[in-house]
């Protein structure tokens, strides 16, 4: 047995109880000073309470347990007092300021001053300082931050948790936004942190992120430690198996279903600086993926289509009928549905319950006949409930305390009520634990099994390459290749993406 001694971080059987849920069961973690440690699980497996504890954010059961660093017990009561420990989080939605330059961020309420006025020469030489340290030196601190890749901005992120002296450094999800090649860039970074001998908890639903970038692994099941291993010990069968406490088989579902007509045909489609020359036919029964890294205009190509962007020019058949698509809401007169990539601000009203989310479209198409019916809405979304296995005490349950992949359901139900044809789906498995990925998939087979048709948008060519048909690269905003699944290669998507 190691001793405590060897181990910066010692959380040892840390418990928490909210009103009905135990939400943490004597769980313990430990991690060493420059060491990568995966922390995985089921959404609502306790990782982020965890977390919360260890940065102040929540406190801990009275008496469930002791938090140790560098082996002295502290006690943590504000992320203020995190940091004073020498603790830092880069969250998946990070707390930025776009419209503020970067030296700004970084140093944002704690600005140098003289006579109580920023010193903005000595902030922006500071900003400098402490960019070398991540190797971001070509990063001008003087810039807004808006106008940074979202990788940068992570980076920037990471700056200023060490501006401010720590040696420990949480990251949770956060390849969540990023593109591959970013989440590569990402991942170098990382390690240049642990060869600096800061310590790192890394906490991913994408599970070869977690066998790439950390030296050991935790997973939490149901709010208690199953296990701690090295990675190297371990498949990532093994991690999902434990995860969710049986064998789930592949991850990726699909199933051979028959296709049908042609429900959407794109001849020319042209966005100005956006898209240019995009076509391609879509059948009943398929799922056509989009690749590209970042800036290939993939998100461009779904909103146009869906009449958040208009086109400049190019034809859209549904159904063989030619329409004009100018609005979000022809579009779903349509037959369209769209599932944004951010469904916290896009996808979903996070103050309202399961029932006005789940009716939220058909209300919008039924309001003008004044057919709205509360009884009827509810007996709908207790359906959806039922059908899509939305994980909830009450359809009342507001959306913001539902999980990740619970809230995706009832994205998807909204549009499942509203009868739509044509499904556009841009990273619509962000953020989400495998077992509710599975479950999305085999959503995706029975809406398809229907006569539906869907557009997939994904970064993770494993995920394209195990539940699409066929795939189509997008480069600048322009289509370099739409070949049959059964014919890519990892290799060549990602030649065609940079073509």
């Amino acid at each position: 047995m190691e001793e405590n001694n060897e181990y910066r971080i010692t959380m040892e059987n840390i418990s928490k109880t909210f009103p009905g849920v135990k939400a943490l069961d004597n769980v313990s973690l430990k991690v060493k000073a420059g060491e990568v440690h995966g922390l995985v699980g089921e959404n609502g497996a306790g990782k982020s309470t965890l977390i919360k504890i260890l940065m102040g954010a929540h406190k801990k059961d009275p008496g469930s347990g002791d938090i140790k660093i560098e082996g002295k017990k502290v006690n943590i009561n504000n992320p203020l007092q995190a940091i004073e420990h020498g603790m830092a989080a880069v969250y998946q939605h990070m707390k930025i300021a776009p419209e503020l330059t970067v030296a700004e961020n970084i140093f944002l309420g704690r600005q140098p001053r003289n006579n109580g006025i920023i010193n903005w020469k000595k902030m922006n030489e500071m900003a400098r300082e402490v960019l070398e340290e991540v190797n971001m030196e070509n990063i001008d601190p003087r810039v807004e931050l808006r106008s940074l890749s979202n990788v940068n901005k992570r980076m920037v992120a990471i700056a200023k948790a060490l501006s401010q002296d720590v040696n420990i450094i949480i990251f949770d999800e956060p390849t969540a936004q990023l593109a591959e090649e970013e989440t590569e860039e990402l991942h170098r970074h990382i390690k240049d942190l642990k060869d600096k001998d800061i310590s790192i908890i890394y906490i991913s639903h994408r599970l070869d992120e977690v066998f790439n970038i950390c030296d050991r692994v935790s997973v939490l099941r149901d709010g208690k430690l199953v296990m701690t291993d090295r990675v190297e010990n371990l498949t990532e069968n093994d991690l999902i198996t434990h995860m969710v406490g049986r064998e789930v088989g592949d991850l990726y579902y699909k199933e051979e279903i028959e296709f049908g007509d042609v429900v959407l045909e794109v001849k020319d489609l042209e966005v100005e600086s956006k898209i240019e020359n995009v076509s391609f036919q879509l059948r009943e029964g398929e799922v056509l993926g989009v690749f590209g890294l970042v800036g290939a205009g993939r998100t461009e190509m779904v909103k146009s289509l869906f009449g958040v962007h208009s086109a400049d020019s190019g034809l859209i058949k549904i159904n063989g009928k030619e329409v004009k698509i100018n609005s979000p809401l022809q579009a779903i007169k349509s037959g369209m549905a769209f599932i944004p990539e951010d469904r916290h601000t896009e996808g979903v009203a996070l103050t309202q319950d399961i029932v006005d989310n789940s009716n939220l479209v058909r209300s919008l198409l039924q309001a003008n006949y004044g057919l709205l019916n509360a009884r009827e809405e509810q007996k709908i979304a207790e359906e959806n409930v039922e059908d899509l296995d939305i994980r909830t005490p009450s359809i009342f349950q507001k959306l913001r305390y539902l999980s990740g992949g619970n809230q995706q359901k009832v994205v998807v139900a909204k549009w499942i009520n509203a009868n739509s044809k044509i499904i556009l789906m841009d990273e619509p498995t962000v953020g989400i634990d495998v077992g509710a990925k599975k479950e999305i998939y085999k959503l995706m087979a029975e809406l398809l099994k229907q006569g539906k048709a869907i557009i997939f948008i994904s970064s993770y060519i494993p995920e394209l390459l195990g539940i699409c048909d066929k795939i189509m690269t997008l480069s600048e905003g322009r289509m370099t290749s739409v070949m049959k699944t059964s014919e890519a290669t990892q290799e060549e998507l990602l030649y065609y993406a940079t073509r």
